[in-house]
């Protein structure tokens, strides 16, 4: 897979978290899950001050590397304070390796990861993330971000 490498500024993000593993047999329902709940009227419709109309998975507070326990996020970035309901994290400034993604949303994010789990780069294991650059769902375009030393 191709990539090149990114240095990011830091960046603050906003939205709804769970933990999971990619072991666990409903890894898939809770992030599914995530995404339903980020995509009512409660969610990215009503969070303040967004940057652009960009969505993000994220994938943050890893326990150890892909193996352990990480929290998921769905949100987006933003400036200024949002309500309460929203969790905050912040993208750390840093070296990212960044992929470009084009296909179906579900088929085309799933096979990158597999892809990516096969490939040696030295990660973080600190903040990845996707970035939704449309919202076509069969011809979607995705940066993937990947914290890297």
């Amino acid at each position: 897979m191709n990539y090149e490498i990114v240095e990011l500024k830091e960046t603050k993000v906003a939205g709804f978290t769970a933990v999971t593993n990619n072991t666990s047999p409903d890894m898939g329902a809770v992030i599914g899950g995530l995404w339903q709940k980020f995509f009512t009227e409660d969610g990215y419709a009503a969070m303040p001050h967004k940057v652009s109309g960009k969505t993000m998975g994220i994938y943050t507070d890893y326990e150890s590397d892909e193996l352990g326990d990480y929290t998921f996020m769905t949100g987006c970035a933003v400036e200024g304070d949002v309500p309460d309901k929203f969790e905050v994290r912040t993208l750390p400034a840093g070296k990212y390796a960044k992929f470009v993604v084009v296909g179906n949303m579900m088929t085309a994010v799933g096979e990158f990861w597999k892809k990516l789990r096969e490939m040696k780069l030295e990660r973080t294991y600190v903040f990845d993330f996707e970035e939704y650059q449309n919202a076509d769902p069969e011809n979607c375009e995705i940066h993937i971000y990947i914290g890297i030393k």
